[in-house]
């Protein structure tokens, strides 16, 4: 492309990684296109121009429906040209046809940070520069006039976690209780205290003392998941379910599924220990 990196070729081989990952951290905007289509040819100096004022912000993408039709087919392109934008890994926002700059741009605008995002990217950066004081503040300023923005939320949750203030830091999470990335990071913070709570006793001990009590190998699977030792910790949990799968409410089947959401659901670990887990229970 003549404009620049903002505006990117993509295939059906590499949309998964330019397109859905990418938009995990910053907007995509998607221009489904042929070379044959009168429409597309006047959009697509259009939308160039546009992207280029936005630069890093928001990411453009050209993909060829006639080179890939993968992905011009998964995301149900029936007229082009077709613009689709990206956020969190999925659309959020589209269009068909040729509209004029001044449409084209709010589409852009809708899309791009806003104050607080970009107050948000400043406290990640204080953050990883160490400046954990700085970072708190911006964090604690955009929740002050955004009490529920999502970024800003998880930074300072994840920060106050850092220092054990578990407490605060699930507060906090309780305010996005539909995002999966604050349910894994309730998951985490309830490992991490867990570890905190019963550092300096051998689970691992209690465990091989007592080998048919679902409750010792319960607990020596949390501590193991809570060193991010998840093959072995759902080892164990899995043999508290085969001793007895309603002790406590189920907590050692509800603890694997927490730890299948850390892990994702898309994760070979996690396909593994489902098929297993199954095997248990039914």
């Amino acid at each position: 492309m003549t404009v620049g990196s903002v505006i990117v070729d993509v295939t059906d081989a590499t949309f998964a990684s330019e397109v859905i990952e990418r938009s995990k951290t910053t907007p995509v905007v998607v221009d489904f296109w042929a070379a044959w289509c009168g429409p597309c040819r006047v959009l697509g100096p259009t939308i160039e121009r546009v992207a280029a004022e936005f630069g890093t912000e928001v990411i453009l993408a050209k993909l060829d429906v006639d080179e890939n039709p993968q992905s011009a087919m998964q995301y149900r392109v029936q007229g082009i040209p077709a613009v689709k934008a990206f956020k969190d890994g999925r659309i959020v926002d589209e269009f068909t046809g040729a509209l004029p700059e001044a449409q084209v741009r709010q589409f852009f605008q809708r899309l791009a940070p806003s104050p607080a995002d970009r107050a948000v990217r400043e406290a990640e950066a204080l953050l990883a520069a160490g400046d954990q004081a700085a970072a708190e503040r911006t964090f604690r300023d955009v929740l002050s006039a955004t009490p529920d923005h999502r970024g800003a939320v998880l930074g300072l949750a994840r920060l106050l976690a850092e220092r054990d203030a578990y407490d605060e830091a699930e507060g906090l999470l309780k305010l996005l209780p539909a995002d999966r990335q604050a349910k894994v990071l309730r998951h985490e913070l309830f490992l991490e205290r867990y570890a905190a709570r019963h550092k300096g006793e051998d689970l691992a001990a209690e465990a091989a003392a007592s080998p048919r009590d679902p409750r010792a190998r319960y607990r020596w699977g949390l501590l193991l998941a809570a060193s991010g030792e998840y093959r072995a910790a759902m080892d164990e949990l899995l043999e508290s379910v085969r001793l007895d799968r309603n002790w406590e409410d189920g907590a050692a089947r509800k603890a694997i599924l927490a730890i299948f959401d850390v892990l994702g659901l898309d994760a070979a670990l996690t396909r593994e220990y489902q098929r297993k887990l199954e095997n248990v229970l039914f």
